[in-house]
């Protein structure tokens, strides 16, 4: 009996300033239950001791170390030109794999695969499970999401660590605009990906997302800086798949788009409800964002019950006095500012509408 080829896999590590957390993420790398794996680890001139911890894996990995540095986009970049694998994950240096994470992704695979995506346990910096990201009782939007895509820039996805891609697409769409996306260009790739294969989800986790103090998804009481980037964010992922659609003849509006998805509508108002100076929309108010949001909410893929919840929570939002807005919006977007009455309500919610 002839057996199948095993398809190679590249795992990319891009880091800056990690050293504490990048022994870990690449040991997991080189720990898969999958013998074809190749670990290519991207240093985007750190200054702290990462690049000692990765000189002492030797041959073990493929080392990158950038003279300057670049941003993630640029680290993206410089540790794909040196791959070689047929799926390639982007494995950020303070999260971590499972041992099966690989074979997994493997076995999910198919011939119009674009991109797998997985969901993660979200863990604290001592690897204590928290939660899971996406939250299970959101669902993954599978198969061919462009649909969603053009209709409103967005479909249910996570986050670097919980994708892999197919190498054709990647080299489609790469390299990456490297000042637009000096951050979150997983954004990037996640966006344009599904324009030339499907999605194929995987319910389980297969690694770990760590919070910590000092990554781009911990902002605490910094919510109209998180809110700016994150609405300029979405208005450069919009360029970018406009630009990309028009090359195979796909038309979308980025202005429209956006104001379609809830997700983009919640930051879209916690920029302008936090700091309406620095505000990147000059004509926006909260009225005309809580009611598209509201609009938004109802269309979702989630139960009746969520999306009657979080329409009641955009019109809230747009209608109350600024720095009742403002509490409230904060409460759902940082969870770490909610009266403690209000987090035991925001699990029993949760549960419920699971």
């Amino acid at each position: 009996m002839q057996s199948v080829p095993r398809i190679p896999v590249s795992i990319i590590i891009p880091n800056y300033n990690y050293a504490r957390f990048l022994k870990r993420s690449i040991d997991s790398a080189l720990e898969q239950d999958y013998a074809d794996v190749e670990v290519i680890v991207v240093d985007d001139a750190s200054q702290d001791n990462s690049t000692t911890i990765i000189e002492s894996y030797r041959d073990e990995i493929v080392a990158c170390v950038r003279a300057q540095n670049g941003g993630h986009a640029a680290a993206f970049n410089t540790g794909f030109a040196a791959s070689s694998g047929k799926i390639v994950l982007f494995l950020d240096a303070d999260d971590y794999l499972y041992p099966t994470a690989v074979s997994t992704i493997v076995d999910t695979w198919d011939a119009a695969t674009a991109q797998v995506q997985s969901r993660l346990h979200i863990v604290d910096e001592r690897q204590r499970i928290k939660d899971v990201f996406p939250p299970p009782e959101l669902p993954f939007d599978s198969g061919d999401v462009m649909p969603k895509l053009l209709h409103k820039g967005r479909y249910q996805t996570t986050v670097t660590s919980g994708l892999a891609f197919d190498r054709a697409t990647l080299e489609s769409i790469m390299p990456i605009p490297e000042p637009e996306f000096r951050q979150g260009a997983d954004g990037y790739l996640a966006t344009l990906a599904p324009m030339y294969g499907h999605v194929q989800s995987i319910e389980e986790c297969v690694g770990a997302y760590r919070i910590h103090g000092a990554n781009h998804s911990v902002f605490g009481e910094k919510l109209a800086e998180r809110a700016r980037w994150r609405v300029t964010h979405d208005f450069r992922r919009m360029q970018a798949l406009s630009d990309q659609a028009s090359g195979i003849g796909l038309t979308i509006m980025p202005s429209e788009a956006v104001r379609r998805d809830p997700v983009h509508l919640e930051e879209r108002l916690a920029s302008l409800c936090a700091d309406r100076r620095l505000h990147p929309v000059a004509d926006d108010s909260r009225l005309a964002l809580g009611a598209a949001g509201a609009v938004a909410s109802l269309e979702m893929t989630a139960s009746l019950r969520r999306r009657a919840v979080l329409a009641a929570w955009f019109l809230s939002v747009g209608v109350l006095p600024r720095k009742m807005a403002t509490a409230v919006l904060s409460w759902k977007l940082d969870a770490s500012s909610r009266p403690a009455f209000l987090s035991r309500l925001s699990k029993t919610i949760r549960h419920a509408m699971g």
